[in-house]
């Protein structure tokens, strides 16, 4: 049991570090903008009137600019374009897969008819089973 004791300090001193350490900003060179949070947070919120303003200003039924109303029909138009090439690529492999397992079924039955007239030719030409005439 050699090991458990330097593992025990080792993991003491880790725990010491990190409790040092804790409470400090960055390990990094600090920033001009991160010593002042408010200068931040300036840019992500806004003052109350401003935000209930905002949601007056555009309610559901607001009308749309035109250029909003392009850039959805640009959006909904590159939508379908995409829906109608991923259909179209479906559509293409499932045809060559059906054209490909056709072609195997016909070589398939094309083997055993071939089989079938190598085993059951005698010789005779045409074959003396579909000739036989009754007697």
């Amino acid at each position: 049991m050699s090991w458990t004791r330097p593992l025990l300090l080792t993991c003491l001193v880790v725990l010491s570090v990190i409790t040092l350490f804790h409470g400090a900003d960055s390990a990094a060179v600090s920033d001009k903008k991160a010593a002042n949070p408010q200068g931040a947070l300036r840019k992500v919120f806004m003052p109350e009137e401003d935000a209930s303003s905002f949601f007056k200003r555009r309610g559901k039924r607001a009308v749309k600019t035109q250029d909003e109303i392009n850039a959805e029909q640009r959006q909904r138009l590159a939508a379908d374009e995409r829906r109608r090439e991923y259909h179209e690529e479906q559509r293409n492999e499932f045809e060559s897969n059906a054209e490909e397992e056709n072609d195997e079924q016909d070589e398939r039955s094309r083997e055993n008819t071939e089989q079938w007239r190598e085993f059951h030719y005698d010789g005779l030409d045409p074959s003396y089973e579909y000739n036989r005439h009754t007697v």
